[in-house]
């Protein structure tokens, strides 16, 4: 039975951190994107690394930032992984010396295949909803029937889930790993806990081969 890695993006606050920890993600997420409701500065997505157990992967999400950003981040926060959620090309995400993840939005005519081969360097690409103007967390699903399977990288599903259609979604996609922000929220960048432990069971419960 595989493992399906979980990730909890859009972390704002220590408490939602361990929490999220301590109900078993294997990844938080931390946006350095200032537009967005769950966005973060350096001082306070350190304030949460801070007090998180070991063998937690950090990740910084940028969308379209200057080179300058990223590494302030890369000092002040020292994040495990970046993710790059906007427009940013295969030798942008390369330079800077951190394993990375390249978000798609599933636009109607993406070629996935054509964006694996760019960003080969990637670590997998995290395949979200699209929406016109809106970068992500956009809390909508897309159709799952357009991920191919053994695909040629690991794939990082997002985009709408929630506890009630992650297990759906795992059975259908059979992907690396889920990413979720929106469906396990209190209110925008406020996690809620029993909404945590409910995503982590719908996860838990699907066995895939």
């Amino acid at each position: 039975m595989a493992h399906t890695r979980i990730k909890i993006c859009g972390i704002t606050r220590p408490q939602d951190g361990l929490d999220a920890a301590r109900l078993g993600a294997d990844a938080l997420g931390f946006v350095f994107y200032p537009p967005s409701p769950r966005a973060v500065d350096a001082e306070q997505a350190k304030a949460v690394i801070d007090v998180l157990p070991p063998f937690v992967t950090t990740v910084a999400l940028f969308v379209n930032p200057a080179q300058h950003e990223v590494e302030q981040v890369l000092r002040r926060v020292a994040p495990d992984l970046i993710q790059f959620h906007g427009d940013e090309s295969p030798e942008f995400c390369a330079q800077f010396a951190r394993p990375y993840i390249k978000a798609v939005r599933m636009r109607p005519d993406v070629a996935l295949d054509q964006l694996a081969r760019q960003h080969y360097k990637a670590q997998a690409l995290l395949l979200d909803a699209y929406q016109p103007g809106v970068a992500g967390g956009t809390g909508e699903t897309f159709g799952w029937d357009r991920v191919p399977r053994n695909f040629s990288m690991p794939i990082v599903l997002a985009g709408g889930l929630t506890p009630g259609n992650v297990g759906e979604a795992i059975e259908q996609v059979r992907p690396y790993a889920v990413d979720v922000s929106g469906g396990v929220e209190a209110a925008k960048g406020i996690k809620d806990a029993a909404k945590i432990a409910a995503f982590m069971r719908g996860v838990k419960c699907v066995e895939v081969d």
